[in-house]
């Protein structure tokens, strides 16, 4: 069955009908599970947080590890940020946490989204000329040729009148309906704002925190606890395909294609968060001696069993009996074979 919704085609079949029950079912039993598991989810939304930030800069051309990020921000009050890719992960984790504690208070309007992509670039200085104010200038998505030259990928909505029509109409849209189920709105606004890319420059990173903030106003709290910008990161070819097929029609697309990426996303996090919850449970049982064997896994990737039994002072034979069990309780990976063999944490 075909169905109209905002300016877009949607193919609405069983199999979409089913991915949204599926998610939906999750979420029903959410608030069970986070009520029993409120230590480890706070420390799942450090890491998941660090792992936004860090994926999200990615995607637009950071270079900054997941590490490094995490380094970062825990200086935050005592580091010049002078570096550029240092500038987006700061302004982006500043946006995350004001939607992560305040979702429910940020309604959707064009203040508010301004307001966000203001806060998103006020570290940036080559960016203090446009930062919340809707694009000026010509903004298509452009790639770059081998031999220099660009080809525009994806023509976005003009500026002017144009971008603040879209723009209204989009916003105007996603408050007055109420039939559309949720998840469905999400995606599509998250999408609708990438397609018209309403400021200068930003608007990737935007789309990515707005979605976090739309399936957080409308309940669904475990987004917070895993990265979807992460997840969309280890597909950044399907994103980008998924996005410019889909943009290709334009006006009055087809938009089923980015629904399912949207939510086979969706559902791969709430897959990687349960296994999460599952192994801090095991990792409450362990022992001290697999406690402190796990830590120094987790500080020092790559490491190997001869090198653990040395600085931790354990038997070597006791060690790769640990490690075995942890590896089997899908704890830590092993990689290689024979005198390479080597471990790190999933």
């Amino acid at each position: 069955m075909v169905n109209k919704v905002h300016n877009f085609i949607l193919n609405l079949d069983w199999n979409l009908l089913r991915i949204v029950s599926k998610i939906d079912r999750f979420d029903a039993s959410w608030t069970t599970i986070e009520k029993k598991e409120q230590q480890s989810l706070k420390q799942l939304k450090n890491i998941a947080t660090v792992r936004s930030v860090g994926a999200s800069t990615r995607i637009e051309g950071s270079k900054m590890s997941d590490e490094e990020v995490k380094v970062l921000l825990d200086k935050i009050d005592i580091t010049k940020i002078e570096d550029r890719d240092a500038q987006e992960v700061v302004g982006y984790f500043e946006v995350l946490d004001l939607i992560s504690e305040n979702h429910e208070e940020i309604e959707i309007s064009e203040s508010n989204l301004k307001n966000l992509h203001n806060i998103l670039l006020k570290h940036s200085e080559k960016d203090q000329w446009h930062k919340g104010n809707y694009k000026q200038h010509s903004n298509a998505v452009e790639a770059t040729l081998p031999d220099g030259t660009k080809q525009i990928i994806f023509q976005t909505t003009n500026a002017g009148y144009e971008t603040e029509d879209a723009m209204r109409a989009l916003i105007s849209w996603y408050n007055n309906d109420n039939e559309t189920h949720p998840l469905v709105k999400s995606a599509i606004f998250s999408y609708e704002f990438v397609s018209i890319h309403p400021f200068q420059d930003g608007n990737g990173r935007l789309s990515r925190l707005l979605a976090t903030l739309l399936l957080l106003k409308n309940g669904y709290n475990w987004i917070q606890y895993v990265s979807l910008e992460h997840e969309i990161e280890s597909n950044k070819s399907e994103y980008y395909l998924v996005l410019r097929k889909c943009q290709a029609e334009r006006p009055n697309e087809n938009v089923s294609q980015w629904i399912n990426f949207f939510f086979d996303a969706l559902q791969n996090i709430q897959e990687q968060l349960m296994k999460k919850l599952e192994v801090k449970g095991i990792q409450t049982k362990l022992s001290p001696k697999e406690k402190s064997i796990l830590i120094f896994i987790e500080n020092n990737a790559g490491t190997k069993s001869g090198n653990i039994a040395e600085k931790l002072n354990i038997p070597n034979p006791t060690v790769k009996r640990i490690l075995t069990k942890m590896v089997n309780q899908n704890l830590i990976e092993k990689f290689g074979i024979g005198a390479g063999t080597n471990y790190a944490t999933k």
